[in-house]
């Protein structure tokens, strides 16, 4: 199996070294290269072309936001997720705007950092559940919503099971934990995402998730 090859951004040390260690005890991970601040992250992912790019939001030189709308405009197949202590609103919007595909806290668990970069490299956006519970409640008023329904006749009717699947990846569930909850196969659960995409019009799992609040048609009752 080829590994998913990582470039790591962060500029304290001790913390790199830690988020290393445990990303390449998974078998399928390799850190290829490693960036201490928003620039050499850029250099880095130029030289280097990695599969997915971890950056932290608050680095010199340049933020974990400005080095996302750098690779987009760039390298855009790279897979960028944020790993921060920040869950600041503001700092939220702005990586989901600026093309971040996920978000996650350094109080995740390993497996749960892990995961997300797993979710990432395949392609699929991963939200920290805690950041999604927040986003979700936040935007819960269609007043306040940052997805604006002209036409709500103009959006398909989900079905039974694929309004179940939505609610669990608005809780942050993967694919495979929503297929174990559900019973079904992980290509089942993708499959019922790309018609979940397709009736709301979504390019990704926040985007679809934000637009079937808006329209009511999942709860933003969140808890696990």
């Amino acid at each position: 199996m080829t590994p998913i090859r990582v470039l790591l951004a962060d500029d304290h040390a001790v913390v790199r070294a830690g988020i290393r260690q445990f990303l390449e005890r998974a078998a399928d991970l390799r850190v290829i290269a490693e960036a201490d601040d928003g620039e050499m992250a850029q250099k880095l992912i130029a030289a280097h072309h990695p599969d997915v790019a971890v950056l932290d939001i608050q680095m010199p030189k340049a933020t974990g936001i400005e080095v996302t709308r750098w690779a987009r405009a760039h390298h855009p197949q790279i897979g960028i997720l944020i790993l921060t202590a920040y869950d600041d609103d503001p700092y939220v919007m702005a990586v989901l705007q600026a093309g971040a595909n996920g978000y996650v806290l350094k109080t995740a668990s390993p497996d749960e950092i892990v995961q997300a970069v797993r979710e990432v490299y395949e392609g699929r956006s991963f939200l920290d559940p805690t950041i999604a519970r927040k986003l979700l409640n936040q935007f819960a008023s269609p007043s306040t919503s940052p997805l604006q329904i002209d036409d709500p006749q103009g959006y398909e009717a989900l079905t039974d099971r694929e309004t179940e699947v939505l609610t669990l990846v608005a809780k942050g569930f993967t694919n495979k934990a929503i297929a174990v909850q559900l019973t079904i196969s992980d290509r089942t659960v993708q499959g019922h995402l790309a018609k979940i995409f397709i009736k709301l019009q979504a390019a990704s799992r926040t985007e679809a998730v934000m637009r079937a609040v808006t329209l009511g048609w999942i709860t933003t009752n969140l808890a696990p």
